[in-house]
């Protein structure tokens, strides 16, 4: 009853406990049923018993070993249900074979379906940068601290030649919030540009060396 506490006899709370083990609904229909107490909704039933700490000891999880209760059963046919069910050797209208690709609409790189078995899902094809990819295949893998850049600014040429692995540091001073606009800048620019942004990394790199 909701603007006023519910006022228990001595007896009803101890009866409560001893019943709070079983499914909620059927304790509270006997509880009201034995006390002739229709004044205390379900509701009010199950808040005293979470108060209290009464829990039924159910935690809707399956225990480790527990079988399901339909295993080993077949479903039965439903003519409804059969026509929207995958067909044996169907696939879905979402599937990308190897050699689809897309531009990833958060960073702009190219990402390639390859026909190299997924490592996580164990699925015949997975998804790899398309530069990072054939960077790899023509000059092995990336040197450890460092990541690929774009040279032309362009990041769906994916050519090897067109892109050049630099220090993680190193990016920064191209295009962060310092740095000198790299991707944007003329053509005729970058390497300027490039080039003083080696030269104040590897400074500071000899300067960092110098106090350690």
């Amino acid at each position: 009853m909701k603007g006023r506490s519910i006022e228990y006899s001595d007896a009803e709370p101890f009866w409560i406990h001893d019943n709070s083990k079983r499914p909620r609904r059927e304790a509270h229909a006997e509880f009201v049923y034995v006390w002739d107490r229709p004044d205390v909704s379900l509701s009010n039933f199950n808040s005293l018993c979470k108060r209290k700490g009464w829990m039924t000891g159910r935690t809707g999880c399956f225990e480790q070993g527990q079988e399901s209760w339909n295993k080993g059963k077949q479903m039965p046919f439903n003519p409804n249900s059969a026509k929207t069910q995958f067909k044996k050797g169907h696939r879905p209208h979402t599937y990308r074979g190897a050699g689809h690709e897309r531009i990833d609409s958060k960073d702009g790189y190219v990402i390639m379906i390859v026909d190299e078995t997924n490592p996580w899902t164990g699925a015949p094809t997975r998804p790899v940068h398309k530069h990072k990819y054939l960077w790899e295949k023509a000059n092995g893998p990336v040197p450890e601290g460092h990541r690929l850049k774009c040279l032309d600014g362009d990041k769906t040429n994916c050519d090897p030649s067109n892109w050049e692995p630099i220090p993680r540091a190193l990016a920064p001073r191209l295009n962060g919030r310092f740095g000198r606009g790299y991707d944007t800048a003329p053509a005729e620019l970058k390497p300027t540009i490039m080039a003083t942004a080696r030269l104040e990394h590897a400074a500071r790199e000899a300067k960092k060396r110098g106090r350690s």
